[in-house]
């Protein structure tokens, strides 16, 4: 499972025209999935990304996590964090998960974490049009297979 985590002062997801999600402040993710991760490697991530701390505190040093600031989170699928461009121009997504179960621990992810905070979302699959305000810019990557060590 990757995880790029941005710093947000406001964000959307449109998809068709319709907004479908917007945040003020918080995080956006962009999620991805590919072959063996589980809800264990979710569980672990979604609290790894809670307790994350890149907030700055009133010292002005990254030290609070999105709960000590009250954010919220705009949650995107993203199987594109899995290309590989190593041969040729045109990348290779067979490191992503099959869209069937994709999409299941995507739900689940979104599911799990709403328990600890509140998270608008894209729709899996859709062609979303996504609006970020990134906040410092502070992006993070979050990757499973470095993190736990499956």
């Amino acid at each position: 499972m990757k995880v790029v985590v941005q710093r947000s002062k406001k964000s959307s997801v449109t998809i068709n025209n319709k907004l479908e999600g917007s945040i003020d402040h918080g995080y956006v993710l962009l999620v991805g999935f590919t072959d063996g991760d589980n809800l264990e490697i979710v569980d672990k991530m979604i609290n790894k990304i809670i307790n994350l701390r890149i907030f700055e505190d009133e010292n002005e040093k990254m030290n609070l996590s999105i709960l000590d600031t009250k954010g919220s989170i705009l949650s995107i699928s993203q199987f594109t964090l899995y290309a590989n461009s190593s041969d040729g121009r045109r990348p290779s997504f067979i490191n992503a998960l099959n869209p069937s179960e994709a999409s299941d621990l995507y739900d689940e992810f979104n599911k799990r974490l709403s328990s600890h905070i509140h998270v608008e979302k894209g729709i899996f699959g859709a062609d979303m049009k996504v609006e970020i305000y990134n906040d410092g810019p502070v992006t993070i990557i979050l990757d499973s297979d470095e993190l736990f060590k499956k």
